[in-house]
């Protein structure tokens, strides 16, 4: 899709479980230098799953953005080179 991007979370407070706004996205573990793998998730019609890289529980919560975590501070924003 055209203008389409997904969204990148990360886990650098080590929460157990993080609430998303999405049911689409990538998880890098950690900001680099200590990131993972960028994975994909879908959950499809599920409402949680855990990266089988680091462990993190992701949870949708409908209440939230895109761009919103709960905890907040989760988003991954990718450094231009």
């Amino acid at each position: 899709m055209a203008g389409h991007t997904i969204p990148h979370f990360q886990n650098d407070g080590g929460h157990q479980v993080i609430e998303i706004g999405v049911k689409e996205f990538m998880c890098t573990g950690a900001s680099a230098p200590f990131d993972h793998p960028h994975i994909f998730i879908d959950l499809g019609h599920d409402t949680e799953k855990v990266c089988s890289y680091c462990s993190t529980l992701y949870r949708y919560n409908a209440t939230l953005k895109a761009e919103q975590t709960n905890p907040p501070g989760c988003i991954f924003h990718v450094k231009a080179a």
